[in-house]
């Protein structure tokens, strides 16, 4: 007795293909954050506290030192990166999640390049913190800084750059991760570190030589000054306030262009990129 053979035609591989799926792992992780209000409003409050609880009681130690600024004006885009960057990280560590749950596996083994499902991760996580962000960026007015269409265009662009390459290295760290304490372990050993070294919370201008150091080497650094270099080109200040709230990063007495550190962070999260696309073709 013959046996009829049901042919099973899998979808063409190719860019169109791989689009469509880094599209669905993107949906998928805007959905998830919307759907999760307790952690959105959890992301918020430790910003909002720095900024208007620790801003303005520090602000009160240093008025006499920066006559004409708020300092919660100086530690506004110190905050915006915070809210980013831990947004961004918890996105990354949903991979534990899904790995504990039993969907990761179900997404290795689809008919799509890893590479698809990783920058798929990574585009998520950038745009679900950079809508955390928008949060952070319309209290602008609160902290004196001005509402200026070009301001808040370059701040989005920065945010999404930073928001891109944390997400990347915390795809990467979580790649081979089997539970979530390890992760969350293991990410408030980096991040906490390289966020109070980054200037998001104190100046950069004369500190220490081995502090100076520290900011110098730590990546989140090129992503909190351009930003502030963006509030602060908005500002009208005496030229000794912003050459102390202000300085901008300097290697052995030169100036770094904000455009190079731009394009330090965007190496390096290209660079994070391609390491966490390579993890997980490795994964079982």
């Amino acid at each position: 007795m013959a046996t009829d053979v049901v042919s099973v035609r899998m979808p063409a591989r190719g860019m169109a293909h791989d689009l469509r799926a880094v599209k669905v792992v993107l949906h998928r992780e805007m959905l998830r954050f919307v759907n999760d209000r307790t952690r959105m409003l959890s992301m918020l409050i430790q910003p909002v506290l720095w900024l208007f609880v620790m801003g303005t009681g520090l602000g009160t130690l240093v008025r006499g030192s920066i006559p004409g600024v708020d300092f919660r004006t100086f530690m506004y885009p110190g905050m915006i990166s915070m809210t980013v960057i831990m947004t961004a990280m918890f996105s990354a560590g949903s991979i534990v999640w899904d790995r504990e749950f039993g969907f990761l596996r179900e997404m290795l083994v689809a008919p799509v390049s890893r590479g698809s499902i990783v920058v798929g991760k990574c585009l998520g996580g950038a745009v679900v913190a950079v809508g955390q962000g928008v949060i952070i960026l319309a209290m602008a007015g609160l902290v004196g800084v001005p509402y200026s269409p070009e301001l808040m265009v370059t701040l989005l662009a920065e945010m999404f750059l930073a928001a891109f390459t944390i997400t990347a290295f915390g795809v990467t760290l979580a790649a081979r991760m089997r539970n979530m304490q390890t992760f969350f372990g293991l990410m408030q050993m980096a991040i906490m570190p390289m966020m109070f070294l980054s200037g998001a919370m104190f100046p950069l201008a004369n500190l220490p030589s081995w502090l100076h150091v520290l900011t110098t080497v730590n990546p989140l650094t090129y992503a909190v000054d351009p930003m502030r270099q963006a509030v602060f080109s908005h500002l009208s200040l005496p030229p000794q306030v912003n050459a102390l709230l202000n300085p901008g990063v300097q290697w052995f007495g030169w100036q770094v262009p904000v455009s190079m550190e731009i394009g330090l962070v965007a190496l390096l999260g290209l660079a994070l990129l391609g390491i966490a696309i390579a993890q997980f073709r490795k994964a079982e």
